[in-house]
């Protein structure tokens, strides 16, 4: 059961697809399993990160799955212990021998971590191992707007795309208005709200009107949005579930009522501080 997979395009011409599968909590053998079955089910996009543990599991699952590599969009990440040139290089090398891959489509600096003020050192590396050949794109995660605009003014090199937590309760409008501006991709991480947002009574109605579920009518949203989500999920079913998307729509007032439910609640550790 495969569905068309939409595309966004990236700045640098590369395109991603805008649902991927997400594998932060996975085991290797989760991992593997879950990379094999969500490519199967039509997912052409994973999501990982050297501080997973799972890398080696997901290459497994990439080589299990039988999707030829060419079509398969693969994320992963460099950790706050491995910020600065020389130091980014080699964590990259690492992490393509654990994944089994000539390349990434995409690397992220995991988290600006302010106070080792590394990261436009680290930013550079990125920017040579694309010109190398190592990664397609290149991007960061958790970055605010000062932190993607140093980049910009001392590199001329924007990112692709920013990872930021983003759900119904941290609807990040501010933030995503500076990606607008500088042609940065906004990607969700905790695009559910690591659950919670779920059991929420107004997303709950939408649910039943349009015979989704909860989790379904929140990527929805993510995708009439404009956003990149990474649904992360061990169970088959699930997985199928939240890749069946792209057969309904959300209608403005939908949408409109769904904008209403930002409380601007971080669930998980604010950029500012962490690291």
């Amino acid at each position: 059961m495969t569905q068309t997979q939409t595309l966004t395009k990236f700045s640098d011409g590369n395109s991603i697809p805008q649902i991927g599968l997400g594998v932060w909590q996975a085991t290797q053998e989760q991992a593997a399993a879950s990379v094999c079955h969500a490519l199967k089910s039509g997912y052409r996009h994973i999501d990982t990160a050297a501080i997973y543990q799972n890398e080696e599991g997901v290459g497994q699952g990439i080589k299990q799955s039988g999707v030829v590599r060419n079509d398969i969009f693969v994320t992963t990440k460099v950790w706050n212990d491995a910020q600065g040139y020389e130091e980014a290089t080699a964590a990259l090398n690492a992490s393509l021998d654990r994944l089994q891959l000539d390349y990434v489509d995409l690397l992220l600096i995991h988290w600006p971590t302010p106070k080792q003020d590394r990261f436009v050192d680290t930013w550079r590396a990125f920017i040579d191992a694309q010109k190398a050949g190592k990664v397609r794109s290149i991007g960061v995660s958790n970055f605010n707007a000062d932190h993607l605009q140093r980049l910009i003014d001392e590199t001329n090199v924007a990112p692709v795309i920013n990872q930021i937590e983003l759900h119904p309760y941290l609807q990040q409008a501010e933030l995503r208005a500076f990606h607008h501006e500088h042609h940065i991709v906004t990607q969700a991480w905790s695009p559910l709200g690591q659950g919670e947002v779920l059991n929420d009574a107004v997303i709950g109605a939408i649910a039943s009107v349009h015979g989704k579920t909860p989790a379904q009518i929140i990527i929805r949203w993510h995708m009439q949005l404009g956003n990149v989500a990474i649904p992360k999920s061990v169970t088959p079913s699930r997985i199928e579930s939240n890749f069946q998307v792209f057969d309904f729509e959300l209608s403005n007032q939908e949408m409109a009522q769904i904008a209403q439910l930002d409380q601007g609640r971080r669930m998980g550790p604010d950029p500012l501080t962490f690291g």
